[in-house]
């Protein structure tokens, strides 16, 4: 246990090798349905550090590095930087841990994963909460992402990174310069006082480029999508996104009408998940996966 910080620290090893690594707080037997986290694409199990506490009281709250980010392991082949891996990883992690089932918190890249068990695993799912995800990825979005993935953005000091998060996430709105250089820790890794990238540059090798993006080549995954019905949803949606627009998040309630859906206002891609909305849904769904397991 890692009393300082309130989570214990797991190793697991993939399937290929790697050592991968995991936050993992609250009581390990005896609670409610635990909930596994998956972070974004550049994110790390940092990012949930607002929520666990307030939420792994009753129930255990494990929150993953994926593969080449945070203290996981760096693949031996970028080309393993896929979904599907990581989602083989995320199994594997339940399985290491004995989770038989579990509630998944999906940001941007972890939602697709969550969608991707539904349609693989949906027997080890009490429910998915999806954050500013869904079937549908806008080209304004992914060419954001496309923008900084990979590239090391070289700052001299924390006020720096800080300060580039509050010029660059402009849907982003609200937040104190207190709350700008927790977002930057939370981001990056110190090395020698400084922040650096926090994950492997080789993801960018695997995702797609402005050409494709910009020819329309991005596939729609309602197909996915629909895999979650049955499951207790939720959707939580950033009012200021590029990313899940309006008109899906629309159509995602018409698909499926019991999903809870909120949309988090002063909030771009990615909502941080601590705002009075988005904790109010979270809790609504996980009482909706205690009431169907009780």
């Amino acid at each position: 246990m890692n009393a300082h910080n309130g989570w214990r620290n797991v190793w697991y090893e993939s399937a290929d090798g790697l050592q991968l690594y995991a936050r993992d707080y609250g009581p390990i037997k005896g609670g409610k349905c635990p909930i596994i986290c998956l972070a974004g694409i550049t994110r790390n199990s940092a990012d949930f550090g607002l929520i666990a506490p307030d939420i792994s009281y009753d129930r255990r709250v494990v929150a993953p590095d994926f593969r080449g980010r945070g203290l996981s392991q760096y693949a031996k082949s970028h080309e393993t930087y896929q979904p599907d891996v990581e989602m083989a990883d995320t199994v594997d992690l339940m399985d290491h841990l004995g989770i038989d089932k579990a509630v998944i918190i999906g940001t941007s890249r972890g939602g697709l994963v969550a969608m991707m068990m539904a349609a693989s695993h949906k027997d080890r799912l009490c429910g998915v909460i999806l954050n500013d995800i869904g079937p549908v990825l806008e080209d304004d979005g992914l060419l954001g992402i496309v923008d900084y993935l990979g590239v090391d953005p070289h700052f001299s000091d924390w006020k720096s990174a800080a300060d580039s998060l509050k010029s660059t996430n402009t849907g982003i709105n609200g937040l104190e310069d207190a709350d700008w250089m927790k977002f930057a820790h939370r981001l990056y890794k110190d090395v020698d006082g400084k922040p650096a990238m926090n994950y492997d540059p080789g993801l960018a090798k695997t995702f797609p480029d402005a050409e494709f993006i910009k020819a329309g080549r991005i596939p729609e995954a309602w197909n996915l999508f629909e895999c979650l019905k049955g499951i207790p949803l939720c959707t939580i949606r950033g009012a200021n996104s590029e990313l899940l627009s309006k008109d899906t998040f629309r159509q995602m309630q018409k698909v499926m009408p019991d999903m809870i859906a909120v949309t988090v206002k002063n909030r771009g891609h990615v909502p941080f998940l601590d705002e009075p909305e988005a904790m109010a849904a979270i809790k609504e769904l996980l009482k909706q996966v205690d009431c169907k397991q009780a």
